[in-house]
């Protein structure tokens, strides 16, 4: 809602600024987004007692990803999402050139997208995802439509803070704390370092249907979705 002299109720924002968000939030409805899961570990210091020991199923984390694209194949394979902060994703990327997984999910999966959406009702999502292990011990869903391993190319990008993005100043000790009251985020850009081999769900596992897996699940006008082929007339047109 607006209010005098041109600015929202939503805080200190421009109502120019603010009509550009809600139209641009409008429009992104209408178009279909690649739903993914980012995993990764959880920063633990390593036991004493098994300093060799494999990470266990707790020290994993995953998010469903509100944004994620491929920004690039040559020289360097390289993809990037954004996480909001804080969040537990967020500070378990928290080092530059950490390792993680983005699980590319398929039609089979809007359970799994929902589960990894929603820790406040889901505590341990992995507990009813099936996964195995990655070379560098991170989860890769089983039934993804893919699966990519990477690292960072660096520390995350701090959205809220242009003066950052412009280059004036990117010394993290220096960027400025987001006191906004709307959502701040954080841009992250990492490499592929390996297309993962996905393993399939069990055979007949939630009645799914091996067509479903090889479909990717959409996000579209705030529900899951997923593709279906124009016929070939109505290419032509």
């Amino acid at each position: 809602m607006l209010t005098g002299r041109g600015y929202s109720k939503t805080g200190d924002v421009p109502s120019s600024e603010y009509s550009i968000r809600r139209d641009l939030r409008a429009l992104l409805r209408e178009t279909a987004q690649p739903v993914a899961v980012v995993t990764s570990l959880m920063p633990a210091h390593a036991s004493p007692s098994t300093p060799h020991a494999l990470p266990s199923a707790s020290r994993f984390h995953g998010a469903t990803l509100s944004s994620f694209t491929s920004i690039a194949l040559d020289p360097h394979p390289l993809v990037a999402f954004s996480l909001r902060i804080p969040s537990r994703m967020a500070a378990s990327l928290s080092t530059a050139h950490a390792s993680l997984v983005v699980n590319i999910l398929s039609a089979a999966q809007p359970a799994v997208a929902a589960r990894f959406a929603r820790p406040d009702l889901h505590a341990d999502p992995f507990a009813h995802t099936p996964y195995a292990l990655s070379a560098e011990g991170l989860p890769v869903l089983s039934g993804a439509l893919g699966a990519l391993s990477c690292r960072l190319v660096a520390a995350s990008w701090p959205l809220h803070d242009l003066a950052s993005l412009q280059g004036r100043d990117w010394a993290e000790d220096a960027r400025e704390p987001w006191e906004g009251d709307g959502v701040a985020s954080e841009l992250f850009i990492a490499q592929v370092t390996r297309v993962e081999d996905v393993p399939r769900l069990e055979n007949g596992a939630a009645g799914v249907e091996d067509d479903a897996t090889r479909s990717p699940l959409l996000y579209y006008q705030r529900t899951y979705a997923t593709t279906h082929i124009l016929d070939q007339s109505n290419r032509e047109k």
